[in-house]
This record gives C-alpha cells, sequence and structure tokens, in this order.
C-alpha cells in the first residue's frame, strides 16, 4: 500500500510538471539553452570524471542506442493507454505510427550527415617522427599531416589515419529529438488523470519510467556539453532535433487523424461525452467537434 501510494504520488507530480503548458510550450527553449551555454561548463568539471571517458556504461549502453530505449519505453505506456482506454488496436497503431516516423526520420539524417561528411571531408595520414624531425616541426606541437586523395571515411579511419570533415553532432541531434518526442508523448497524461482516466500501477510504472528516462537524456546531454564539447556541431545537431519536432509536432501532427497523417499525442483518448459534443483537451488547446 506504501510503495502504490508513492507511485501514486509521484506520478501525478511528473504528470502535473509535464502537463503544465508552461513547461510544454518552453520545453524547447530549455534545451536551446542548455546548447548554447552547455559547453561552459567545461570550464569547472573535471576531465578526469567518470564522465569525462567514451567508454563509460551511461553512454555505451543507452546514448548508442537511444532512441530504442525511447521507443520501447514510450511506445510501451503510448500502447498502454491508448488501448486501454478506447481497446481499438487501429488507434492504438495510429498513435504508435509517429515513432515509426521518428525512427525513420533518423535513419535519414544519419544517412544525410554521413553523406555530408564524406562529401567535404578529406583523408590525411600523420606523418612518422622522423620526417617531423628533418622538417623542422617537432616544437610546435602541430604533426604534419599527409593529404591521401581517393579515400572514403570508413577506409581511412580503418587504416589508422584522420579524416576530418563538416560534421554535425548526431548525438546532440538524437538526444534533443528523443527528450522532445518523450515530452510531447507524456504530456497527456496529466490531463488524462484530470478526466478521470483508469491509471493502474502498470501504466502509472511505464509513465515513471518514461520520465526517468528524459532525465537520463537531459543528464547525459549535460555530459555532453561539459566534458566533449564541439562547438558548432553539436549546437547545428541540436538545432536539427528541435527542427524535426517543429515540423512534427508543431505542424504536421496539428492536420489531424487521416490516412496520411497519425495526428497529435492524445487525439481521441482525452474526451468526454457531454449531449452531442465532444470536447477534448489536447496538449493544453482545447477543442470542440460536435458527434455526428
Amino acid at each position: 500500500m506504501f510503495l502504490n501510494a508513492l507511485l501514486v504520488v509521484i506520478t501525478d507530480l511528473a504528470a502535473g510538471l509535464l502537463g503544465n503548458a508552461s513547461v510544454r510550450r518552453h520545453f524547447h527553449l530549455l534545451l536551446s539553452a542548455l546548447l548554447l551555454f552547455g559547453p561552459l561548463l567545461s570550464l569547472w568539471v573535471s576531465q578526469y570524471s567518470v564522465f569525462g571517458k567514451r567508454s563509460h556504461f551511461l553512454y555505451r549502453v543507452f546514448l548508442r542506442s537511444g532512441l530504442g530505449w525511447t521507443c520501447i519505453f514510450v511506445g510501451s505506456f503510448v500502447f498502454v493507454l491508448s488501448f486501454s482506454v478506447r481497446r481499438s488496436l487501429t488507434l492504438s497503431l495510429r498513435h504508435l505510427s509517429r515513432l515509426a516516423v521518428a525512427g525513420g526520420l533518423w535513419l535519414g539524417f544519419r544517412k544525410l550527415l554521413c553523406l555530408l561528411e564524406n562529401t567535404t571531408g578529406s583523408c590525411y595520414e600523420p606523418l612518422s617522427s622522423a620526417l617531423e624531425l628533418a622538417s623542422g616541426n617537432s616544437g610546435d606541437g602541430q604533426p604534419l599531416l599527409l593529404l591521401r586523395e581517393g579515400e572514403t571515411k570508413e577506409a581511412c579511419v580503418r587504416s589508422g589515419m584522420l579524416w576530418r570533415g563538416y560534421e554535425v553532432s548526431e548525438d546532440a541531434l538524437l538526444l534533443c529529438l528523443c527528450c522532445l518526442l518523450l515530452a510531447e508523448e507524456t504530456a497527456v497524461f496529466g490531463p488524462y488523470l484530470s478526466l478521470g482516466g483508469p491509471s493502474g500501477a502498470p501504466l502509472r510504472i511505464l509513465f515513471l519510467f518514461c520520465v526517468l528516462l528524459l532525465s537520463l537524456w537531459v543528464f547525459l546531454l549535460l555530459c555532453l556539453l561539459a566534458y566533449f564539447p564541439q562547438f558548432p556541431t553539436q549546437l547545428l545537431g541540436g538545432a536539427l532535433g528541435c527542427l524535426s519536432w517543429r515540423v512534427l509536432y508543431q505542424g504536421w501532427y496539428r492536420l489531424g487523424p487521416s490516412w496520411y497523417c497519425p495526428g497529435r499525442p492524445g487525439v481521441g483518448l482525452l474526451s468526454t461525452q457531454s449531449k452531442q459534443e465532444e470536447t477534448y483537451e489536447i496538449n493544453g488547446e482545447t477543442n470542440t467537434k460536435v458527434s455526428n
């Protein structure tokens, strides 16, 4: 009983916070501020910290599969929420299709960014110490690099050489996209509870996992900006993530559910019937439509 009561209190507080209109409206601005000023944290953090190593457990297990973790937890939450309310597999799949769109977008971005780096980059081979001494360049701290033409990035890196090209941080893009996706998909839980929807322990536990995952993504974004600052590549990656959210959740999904659009989170779930009108609240906006 105590654990269940604690779960209810924690999830109610988190649902109220994420469902708050101001939080939803300004969450992307918080991420933008982190991207702009986060690299300044590198002036204070210790590079010998455990988070300053790319081999850390959090980076290896979570960051490399960030979208997968997000889809697993968000997909489970969205499916349980939608199916428990409407008992409609079609409706549940329609809401889950937003995750498929995000996955396809992420794969497309990876292909595009890889193409950009291969197109704009070049392969360089560090010269040996003997050649550096002969050229008199041993004391300036900058190793001599020999340009190798006709090499692809994959072959260049496999050979132990250096590849330098125009990069956009995939990690920053992924984390910002996952954060905004989590914030949008979980924001419906607050209005759902206020309408008296059924909220058993499994649904609350899934929601809590989503909140914890959102906190982890924000923490990892801070760690990347503080311990591995790469300006402006991280800023560009975060901008692409925010732009993707803007196009999807603030643009396309607002068109409403149809054969070409999955609709916004909560559409068809958060509703109360009053006479012949159906009123539903989605992300802080109240809409009314007349039922046939």
